[in-house]
């Protein structure tokens, strides 16, 4: 006899460990099934949580090696990569043993195995030792997360040739690293290597990098970039890689004039995007529909056409981001036991976690412009900041786009430090329907970076008043 439960959730990554634990606070018998051997997926494995953690530690060895200038004499100073690295897997270890807590607490069961969805409520599992066996679920909820595309023809080895979760354990820096794709994870890692000692290069097939910002965030991140030593080819594609005893030679088609070059590098990380995994998932039987990329087909209640299962997170078309999937998690878990669950779409933050940091929610200049949408701009820079000037955080700036009719606030694009944290001021704003004059009217406290949000709303107006 099978066993039996109310919900299976089929990944563990941030969709499904919070889809797991809404569900089971909302009384339902849950197991949670990933193939990894360890909780948290890709986001903290081998994705967000280890590249915050050398971020982090990049960044405090880099001002360590430039702090005279605050009064702080540091001699010597010099990296332990081995070291670095370690650090990196205790942070990953001690988030992974905090989801066992909260599966122990929330009574949820988890099982690490294939799983493969042979009915509409019945998984096949294989297990590490090949053994198989088949558990039922009333609901099953696919949340089986995305991994690193490539480019035809170029085979990432995991050595000379990188995927992101390669980048994240190269066992030394780099002389050259060179990035093919110049979106949010490669900007990142790029970031981190460049600071230890890496000459960085990035290749990006569009004519300038992170293509999804608001285009004069983009604009001013690329010159910051650039003027802390990564080098940039834009408006280019890589045709092929070779591989020789000295790393790797790139062959390179600029897109607009077919011209050809090539440059010799050490290693190559390829970040071109992620694939949904849906490999082997379910039997051919089902008749689970998925989108020409890929992703699972699913109704505006993330239902597929299989009555009983369900798909969040990176399997389902939208942004790939994990806060994104947490939303869905909750929801789904909330729709399933009968409740009305929801996610504002239209208001969920993306960040870029270099220094300075990048963020924005809602539309950009660009949205505005496509649909004819009538907005104002306010706009402030953290030069005239007193904490970002005291600090020499003087990079970026915050800039609020509002409705020219009714001056509510359509979209906020941060570039700054702590620029992912001050985003939530914005999003909260967005989501009860605010003005840039609520936003002005709110007292800031002094002296943050913060008050630079203030600002740029009262310069909607054209009333900025440290500027």
């Amino acid at each position: 006899m099978s066993e039996s439960y109310d919900l299976a959730v089929i990944g563990s990554g941030p969709g499904g460990y919070v889809c797991a634990i809404r569900a089971a606070q909302l009384g339902l018998n849950v197991v949670c099934i990933d193939k990894r051997g360890a909780h948290g997926g890709t986001c903290l494995n081998v994705g967000c949580i280890p590249s915050k953690a050398l971020l982090h530690a990049s960044e405090v060895f880099h001002e360590t090696k430039n702090s005279a200038s605050m009064g702080i004499n540091v001699e010597n100073v010099s990296l332990n990569l081995k070291d670095m690295m370690s650090y990196k897997d205790e942070g990953i270890d001690g988030n992974v043993k905090g989801i066992d807590f909260l599966f122990k607490k929330n009574k949820i069961t988890g099982i690490f195995a294939e799983a493969k969805i042979i009915s509409s409520n019945q998984i096949n599992l294989t297990f590490h030792d090949q053994t198989e066996k088949i558990i039922e679920a009333t609901n099953i909820v696919v949340a089986t997360g995305s991994s690193s595309a490539s480019i035809p023809g170029i085979e990432i080895d995991e050595d000379t040739i990188v995927s992101s979760t390669g980048a994240l354990s190269l066992k030394k820096v780099p002389e050259t690293l060179t990035i093919i794709g110049g979106g949010y994870i490669g900007l990142e890692l790029g970031s981190v290597w460049s600071r230890l000692g890496s000459n960085v290069t990035v290749i990006e097939y569009l004519d300038r990098i992170a293509p999804g910002l608001d285009g004069e965030l983009s604009s001013q991140f690329e010159k910051i970039l650039k003027k802390q030593g990564i080098n940039f080819i834009l408006g280019s594609k890589v045709k092929s890689t070779q591989k020789n005893s000295e790393g790797v030679e790139v062959h390179i088609e600029n897109v607009s004039s077919s011209e050809s070059s090539s440059l010799q590098t050490e290693i190559v990380l390829v970040s071109t995007g992620r694939v949904p995994n849906t490999k082997g998932l379910f039997d051919d039987s089902l008749g689970i529909k998925l989108t020409d990329k890929g992703f699972i087909k699913i109704d505006k209640n993330y239902r597929t056409d299989v009555e009983g299962v369900w798909a969040i997170g990176d399997v389902i078309e939208g942004p790939m981001l994990a806060h994104k999937a947490e939303e869905e998690g909750v929801a789904v878990a909330e729709l399933i036991k009968g409740k009305p669950g929801h996610v504002n779409y239209g208001i969920i933050p993306s960040v870029v976690y270099t220094n300075p940091e990048v963020a924005s929610v809602g539309m950009t200049e660009e949205d505005l412009k496509g649909k004819s949408i009538s907005y104002k701009v306010g706009k402030f820079p953290f030069l005239a900041n007193g904490r970002a000037k005291v600090n020499k955080m003087t990079d970026g700036f915050v800039k609020i786009l509002s409705s020219e009719e009714s001056d509510q606030i359509l979209g906020v694009h941060i570039i700054g430090a702590q620029a992912g944290t001050m985003i939530a001021e914005a999003a909260v704003a967005m989501e009860f329907e605010a003005t840039s004059e609520d936003l002005a009217h709110i007292c800031h406290a002094h002296p943050t970076l913060s008050e630079a949000i203030k600002e740029a709303a009262l310069d909607t107006d054209g009333r900025a008043l440290h500027m």
